[in-house]
């Protein structure tokens, strides 16, 4: 955390560096997150990119009191809500993709490294939950967000999102041990 801070005040001073310190210390976390959401590696890639160029272009106007991850993560987030609130509007509710497996170009973390069979089975068992369960998951396992800051992004309260938690995992054990 204290790495954190410092890296928001180089940020914030306009030091050399201190934006491609952010980005290199949370790319494949953000990448890893937005793919949970979306299962499009070219979508995820985009969002990332979007995120720090929007960061990069706000440094004047930076201000951030709390947590580095959490508000990259969050940033994430929206433009990921905001990719399939477009999809929807663009036509019949497209699912996701279930063939594209959950990974990106990028080197995963070492944590993330599964077989690209394994991979292929929780991308379709992801894209058959509801959107918030799917969100609700992704946000707590690979964003490695609290409950709490869950209900407060999905403006819910908590008992929400521990529901949609439990009956997501559920849900995914279903599908996976191929009882759905």
């Amino acid at each position: 955390m204290l790495e954190d801070e410092l890296l928001k005040l180089r940020f914030k001073a306009g030091r050399v560096g201190a934006l491609q310190q952010i980005y290199e210390k949370y790319r494949d976390y953000l990448l890893t997150l937005a793919m949970q959401l979306l299962n499009d590696a070219g979508s995820a890639e985009d969002i990332v990119h979007d995120v720090f160029v929007t960061l990069a272009q706000s440094r004047a106007m930076f201000r951030l009191h709390g947590n580095l991850r959490s508000y990259l993560a969050t940033c994430v987030l929206n433009r990921a809500r905001d990719q399939m609130r477009a999809r929807r509007r663009r036509g019949p509710v497209q699912s996701l993709d279930p063939h594209v497996p959950v990974a990106s170009d990028a080197a995963p973390p070492d944590k993330r490294l599964v077989s690209s069979e394994q991979s292929r089975l929780v991308a379709r068992a992801l894209a058959r939950l509801t959107e918030e369960q799917r969100e609700v998951i992704a946000l707590h396992l690979n964003g490695q967000l609290k409950m709490r800051e869950i209900a407060s992004l999905q403006n819910v309260p908590l008992t929400t999102v521990r529901g949609r938690y439990r009956h997501g995992i559920n849900r995914l054990r279903s599908i996976l041990n191929g009882r759905l």
